[in-house]
């Protein structure tokens, strides 16, 4: 009987140790505090600001006076009098072609003019002292006329086997070779107004009403994507394209040092109408299947919470961005470190955070 207490009291002080271990283990973890540690972002304040109202648009750049210089004769080429790249004034001549033939003819209706003349002064001394028919002059005066038409009519046809200039500008690249036989329409090359360039665009009809003429246009090209030109715009259609339901717009531009046409240009237009506007800085916007998504600071009990807020955003400029919805203005939001965040998750402001 005394063994059997022993046992006992012996298994009553294992279990008892086994027993008071394991609440001491679990009520230390019970203690333990597993919130995560707050993590560091770096954050700014929206703020109310005023807006410029900008409407962005792509166009290409085109000289105001600008052509494609084409062959109105047939003729093998005998002279080409400019070079590629060349600048003319009105009136400088660029090709001829054979006229051979045409010089022979005029010179033969040089000498049937003169006849004629001489013919109708003739005529008109005898007329008045009534030693002709009246009929005679008339037929001498037709003849002088007819004579005087087929050498304008001879005229005209050297002046078409002539390229001019017909406005001071600079020559493109010559397409023919002295030797060569063009048809009529054969393109020659282009001749272009480098100093008077305009830039034809198109935007939405929906902006037609807050569009004028004279407003103010940046313009950005691919090839100076460092340099800012100035234009104005100069005009709209007068009809919207039914297929695209835009409407076609012609800018002036101002200065356009460099800018050749046919170059790709960006169009940012000043409609003029300053607007009151939310502003948070770029990287303060993430990009989620949500939508656009900016996290906001809030004061809670223990510490600062971060929480995502779909906004819809605007226009961008001098690297900030507009929010048309979701923000009020002076907000706390986080500008560096969204990566790392959650809806609820605890932050500490550190401004070395870079996004």
């Amino acid at each position: 009987m005394r063994a059997h207490l022993v046992v006992v009291v012996i298994l009553l002080a294992i279990f008892g140790s086994i027993g008071a271990f394991l609440y001491n283990k679990f009520a230390t973890l019970a203690a333990t505090d597993f919130t995560p540690p707050p993590i560091a972002v770096g954050a700014t304040q929206s703020i109310r600001t005023t807006w410029p109202s900008q409407l962005e648009a792509v166009g290409t750049i085109r000289a105001t006076r600008g052509v494609q210089l084409s062959a109105e004769a047939a003729g093998e080429v005998t002279s080409i009098e400019a070079q590629s790249g060349q600048s003319l004034r009105a009136g400088d001549p660029i090709l001829t072609l054979n006229d051979n033939v045409e010089q022979a003819a005029k010179k033969r209706q040089e000498a049937n003019l003169k006849l004629a003349r001489l013919l109708f002064e003739r005529d008109a001394r005898l007329v008045k002292q009534n030693s002709i028919p009246q009929s005679q002059y008339d037929r001498s005066q037709a003849d002088l006329e007819s004579a005087i038409a087929q050498l304008a009519e001879t005229e005209a046809r050297i002046a078409n086997k002539r390229i001019v200039a017909p406005f001071d500008g600079t020559v493109g690249i010559i397409q023919v070779k002295v030797g060569d036989y063009v048809e009529t329409g054969t393109s020659i090359t282009t001749l272009q107004d480098l100093g008077e360039l305009e830039i034809d665009f198109s935007v939405p009809a929906r902006y037609t009403p807050n569009l004028r003429p004279g407003l103010e246009i940046t313009v950005v090209t691919s090839a100076y994507p460092d340099s800012k030109f100035r234009a104005t715009l100069q005009a709209l259609d007068s009809r919207v394209d039914p297929g695209t339901r835009n409407i076609m717009l012609r800018a002036q531009l101002a200065d356009s040092e460099g800018l050749l046409p046919g170059m790709f240009a960006r169009l940012i237009i000043d409609l003029d109408k300053p607007r009151q506007v939310v502003s948070v800085p770029e990287t303060a916007v993430s990009y989620s299947l949500h939508g656009d998504v900016v996290y906001v600071i809030s004061q809670v009990t223990g510490g600062l919470e971060a929480n995502p807020v779909v906004v819809e955003t605007g226009a961008i400029s001098n690297g900030r961005i507009a929010i048309t919805s979701g923000l009020l203005g002076g907000e706390r939001i986080v500008t560096a470190g969204q990566n790392k965040l959650y809806p609820g998750a605890r932050v500490t402001i550190d401004d070395r955070v870079k996004f």
